[in-house]
Protein backbone atom coordinates (compact mmCIF):
# COMPACT_ATOMS: atom_id res chain seq x y z
CA UNK A 1 0.00 0.00 0.00
CA UNK A 2 2.83 2.38 0.84
CA UNK A 3 4.36 1.85 -2.59
CA UNK A 4 1.05 2.68 -4.27
CA UNK A 5 0.64 5.87 -2.23
CA UNK A 6 4.04 7.08 -3.44
CA UNK A 7 2.66 7.06 -6.98
CA UNK A 8 -0.19 9.49 -6.24
CA UNK A 9 1.60 12.68 -7.39
CA UNK A 10 2.52 11.22 -10.78
CA UNK A 11 -0.70 9.41 -11.67
CA UNK A 12 -2.12 11.68 -14.36
CA UNK A 13 -3.61 8.97 -16.49
CA UNK A 14 -2.65 5.68 -14.82
CA UNK A 15 -2.91 2.14 -16.26
CA UNK A 16 -5.79 2.34 -18.61
CA UNK A 17 -4.31 5.40 -20.16
CA UNK A 18 -1.32 3.55 -21.42
CA UNK A 19 -2.21 5.67 -24.41
CA UNK A 20 0.72 5.96 -26.69
CA UNK A 21 1.80 8.65 -29.13
CA UNK A 22 0.89 8.00 -32.78
CA UNK A 23 3.21 5.51 -34.44
CA UNK A 24 4.42 5.96 -38.00
CA UNK A 25 5.72 2.42 -38.43
CA UNK A 26 3.89 -0.58 -39.85
CA UNK A 27 0.42 -1.20 -38.36
CA UNK A 28 -1.38 -4.40 -37.66
CA UNK A 29 -4.76 -4.73 -39.30
CA UNK A 30 -7.16 -4.64 -36.35
CA UNK A 31 -10.88 -4.17 -37.03
CA UNK A 32 -12.39 -0.75 -36.36
CA UNK A 33 -15.90 -0.08 -35.11
CA UNK A 34 -18.72 -0.47 -37.62
CA UNK A 35 -20.59 2.67 -38.69
CA UNK A 36 -23.83 1.44 -37.13
CA UNK A 37 -22.24 0.79 -33.76
CA UNK A 38 -20.34 4.06 -33.96
CA UNK A 39 -23.61 5.96 -34.27
CA UNK A 40 -25.06 4.03 -31.33
CA UNK A 41 -21.98 4.69 -29.22
CA UNK A 42 -21.83 1.04 -28.13
CA UNK A 43 -19.04 -1.26 -29.26
CA UNK A 44 -19.15 -5.00 -29.73
CA UNK A 45 -16.10 -7.07 -28.81
CA UNK A 46 -15.24 -7.77 -32.45
CA UNK A 47 -15.45 -4.08 -33.34
CA UNK A 48 -13.00 -2.88 -30.72
CA UNK A 49 -9.41 -1.91 -31.28
CA UNK A 50 -6.91 -3.15 -28.68
CA UNK A 51 -6.92 0.32 -27.10
CA UNK A 52 -10.70 0.23 -26.75
CA UNK A 53 -10.49 -3.28 -25.25
CA UNK A 54 -7.85 -1.95 -22.88
CA UNK A 55 -10.25 0.56 -21.33
CA UNK A 56 -13.46 -1.49 -21.73
CA UNK A 57 -12.59 -3.39 -18.55
CA UNK A 58 -13.70 -0.31 -16.62
CA UNK A 59 -17.07 -0.11 -18.39
CA UNK A 60 -18.98 -1.96 -15.70
CA UNK A 61 -22.38 -2.00 -17.43
CA UNK A 62 -21.17 -2.31 -21.02
CA UNK A 63 -22.87 0.85 -22.30
CA UNK A 64 -19.77 2.26 -24.00
CA UNK A 65 -19.35 5.04 -21.43
CA UNK A 66 -17.12 4.97 -18.34
CA UNK A 67 -17.92 7.11 -15.29
CA UNK A 68 -15.56 7.91 -12.40
CA UNK A 69 -17.32 5.46 -10.07
CA UNK A 70 -16.75 2.66 -12.58
CA UNK A 71 -13.07 3.53 -12.87
CA UNK A 72 -12.76 3.55 -9.09
CA UNK A 73 -14.47 0.16 -8.80
CA UNK A 74 -12.28 -1.23 -11.58
CA UNK A 75 -9.09 -0.19 -9.85
CA UNK A 76 -10.25 -1.59 -6.53
CA UNK A 77 -11.08 -4.91 -8.18
CA UNK A 78 -7.49 -5.37 -9.38
CA UNK A 79 -5.90 -4.61 -6.02
CA UNK A 80 -5.30 -0.86 -6.02
CA UNK A 81 -5.89 0.79 -2.64
CA UNK A 82 -8.83 3.12 -2.09
CA UNK A 83 -6.83 6.36 -1.98
CA UNK A 84 -4.99 5.72 -5.25
CA UNK A 85 -8.15 4.42 -6.91
CA UNK A 86 -10.03 7.60 -6.03
CA UNK A 87 -7.17 9.89 -7.08
CA UNK A 88 -6.66 7.99 -10.33
CA UNK A 89 -10.35 8.10 -11.22
CA UNK A 90 -10.49 11.85 -10.63
CA UNK A 91 -7.35 12.57 -12.63
CA UNK A 92 -8.21 10.23 -15.48
CA UNK A 93 -11.70 11.56 -16.00
CA UNK A 94 -10.62 15.15 -15.54
CA UNK A 95 -7.97 14.70 -18.22
CA UNK A 96 -9.87 12.55 -20.72
CA UNK A 97 -13.59 13.27 -20.47
CA UNK A 98 -13.81 16.26 -22.80
CA UNK A 99 -11.23 14.75 -25.18
CA UNK A 100 -13.48 11.76 -25.76
CA UNK A 101 -16.67 13.85 -25.80
CA UNK A 102 -15.91 16.04 -28.81
CA UNK A 103 -14.55 18.80 -26.59
CA UNK A 104 -17.79 19.12 -24.62
CA UNK A 105 -17.80 19.59 -20.86
CA UNK A 106 -19.96 17.25 -18.82
CA UNK A 107 -19.83 17.54 -15.03
CA UNK A 108 -20.35 13.80 -14.67
CA UNK A 109 -16.99 13.36 -16.48
CA UNK A 110 -17.89 10.46 -18.79
CA UNK A 111 -15.25 8.85 -20.98
CA UNK A 112 -16.53 7.54 -24.32
CA UNK A 113 -14.77 4.36 -25.34
CA UNK A 114 -15.43 4.89 -29.04
CA UNK A 115 -13.33 8.08 -28.93
CA UNK A 116 -10.59 6.89 -26.58
CA UNK A 117 -7.91 7.32 -29.26
CA UNK A 118 -8.20 11.07 -28.68
CA UNK A 119 -6.91 10.53 -25.15
CA UNK A 120 -3.46 9.32 -26.19
CA UNK A 121 -0.55 10.97 -24.45
CA UNK A 122 2.96 11.60 -25.72
CA UNK A 123 6.30 10.35 -24.35
CA UNK A 124 5.31 6.70 -24.46
CA UNK A 125 6.17 3.61 -26.46
CA UNK A 126 4.07 3.95 -29.63
CA UNK A 127 2.77 0.39 -29.27
CA UNK A 128 -0.67 1.77 -30.15
CA UNK A 129 -0.89 3.56 -33.48
CA UNK A 130 -3.02 6.66 -34.02
CA UNK A 131 -6.20 4.55 -34.29
CA UNK A 132 -5.47 2.49 -31.17
CA UNK A 133 -4.29 -0.60 -33.03
CA UNK A 134 -1.51 -2.78 -31.64
CA UNK A 135 1.87 -2.50 -33.37
CA UNK A 136 3.85 -5.71 -32.81
CA UNK A 137 7.11 -4.21 -34.04
CA UNK A 138 7.06 -1.44 -31.44
CA UNK A 139 6.11 -3.91 -28.71
CA UNK A 140 9.04 -6.19 -29.56
CA UNK A 141 11.40 -3.21 -29.50
CA UNK A 142 10.70 -2.75 -25.79
CA UNK A 143 12.49 -6.02 -25.07
CA UNK A 144 15.08 -5.84 -27.83
CA UNK A 145 16.28 -2.48 -26.52
CA UNK A 146 15.75 -2.75 -22.78
CA UNK A 147 15.55 -6.39 -21.59
CA UNK A 148 19.23 -6.74 -20.68
CA UNK A 149 18.86 -9.31 -17.89
CA UNK A 150 16.19 -11.65 -19.26
CA UNK A 151 15.07 -11.65 -22.93
CA UNK A 152 11.34 -11.64 -22.20
CA UNK A 153 11.07 -9.57 -19.02
CA UNK A 154 12.05 -6.23 -17.52
CA UNK A 155 13.58 -5.46 -14.15
CA UNK A 156 12.60 -2.28 -12.29
CA UNK A 157 15.72 -0.50 -13.56
CA UNK A 158 15.15 -1.67 -17.12
CA UNK A 159 11.57 -0.46 -16.98
CA UNK A 160 12.77 2.96 -15.83
CA UNK A 161 15.29 3.00 -18.68
CA UNK A 162 12.51 2.18 -21.15
CA UNK A 163 10.20 4.91 -19.84
CA UNK A 164 12.96 7.53 -19.91
CA UNK A 165 13.95 6.56 -23.47
CA UNK A 166 10.50 7.59 -24.72
CA UNK A 167 10.51 11.07 -23.22
CA UNK A 168 9.97 14.01 -25.54
CA UNK A 169 11.69 17.31 -24.63
CA UNK A 170 9.74 19.42 -22.12
CA UNK A 171 6.73 17.08 -22.30
CA UNK A 172 6.28 17.13 -18.54
CA UNK A 173 2.68 15.91 -18.46
CA UNK A 174 3.57 13.03 -20.78
CA UNK A 175 6.52 12.11 -18.56
CA UNK A 176 4.31 12.07 -15.47
CA UNK A 177 1.62 9.99 -17.16
CA UNK A 178 4.05 7.39 -18.47
CA UNK A 179 5.99 7.17 -15.21
CA UNK A 180 2.86 6.77 -13.09
CA UNK A 181 1.21 4.12 -15.22
CA UNK A 182 4.31 1.98 -15.78
CA UNK A 183 5.42 2.08 -12.14
CA UNK A 184 1.97 1.04 -11.00
CA UNK A 185 1.89 -1.70 -13.62
CA UNK A 186 5.21 -2.97 -12.29
CA UNK A 187 3.89 -2.90 -8.73
CA UNK A 188 0.79 -4.90 -9.68
CA UNK A 189 2.25 -7.21 -12.32
CA UNK A 190 5.80 -8.14 -11.28
CA UNK A 191 6.52 -11.78 -10.49
CA UNK A 192 8.21 -13.22 -7.39
CA UNK A 193 11.63 -12.45 -8.87
CA UNK A 194 10.79 -8.78 -9.40
CA UNK A 195 10.43 -9.16 -13.17
CA UNK A 196 7.68 -7.74 -15.36
CA UNK A 197 7.13 -10.49 -17.90
CA UNK A 198 6.49 -9.89 -21.61
CA UNK A 199 3.17 -11.74 -21.49
CA UNK A 200 2.07 -9.55 -18.58
CA UNK A 201 2.85 -6.37 -20.49
CA UNK A 202 1.13 -7.75 -23.59
CA UNK A 203 -1.98 -8.28 -21.49
CA UNK A 204 -2.09 -4.59 -20.63
CA UNK A 205 -2.50 -3.57 -24.25
CA UNK A 206 -5.68 -5.59 -24.83
CA UNK A 207 -7.02 -5.35 -21.28
CA UNK A 208 -6.74 -9.07 -20.53
CA UNK A 209 -4.30 -8.45 -17.67
CA UNK A 210 -6.98 -6.57 -15.74
CA UNK A 211 -9.25 -9.61 -15.78
CA UNK A 212 -6.36 -11.78 -14.58
CA UNK A 213 -5.57 -9.40 -11.72
CA UNK A 214 -9.24 -9.24 -10.76
CA UNK A 215 -9.48 -13.02 -10.65
CA UNK A 216 -6.24 -13.24 -8.64
CA UNK A 217 -7.50 -10.73 -6.07
CA UNK A 218 -10.86 -12.49 -5.80
CA UNK A 219 -9.22 -15.87 -5.25
CA UNK A 220 -6.91 -14.48 -2.58
CA UNK A 221 -9.75 -12.85 -0.62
Amino acid sequence: MGRQLLLLPSVFVFLFSCFQSPCLSARTQEPLMSEQNQEAGVLLEGDMTPLQKHVAFFDQNGDGVIYPSETYDGFRSIGVNAALSAASAALIHGALSSKTNEGKTDLSLPIYIKNIKFGMHTSDSGVYDSEGRFVQEKFDEIFTNHAHTTPNALTSDELSEFVKSNRKPKDFSGWAAATGEWKLLYDLGKDKDGLLQKDTIRGVYDGSLFEQLKKKKKNSA
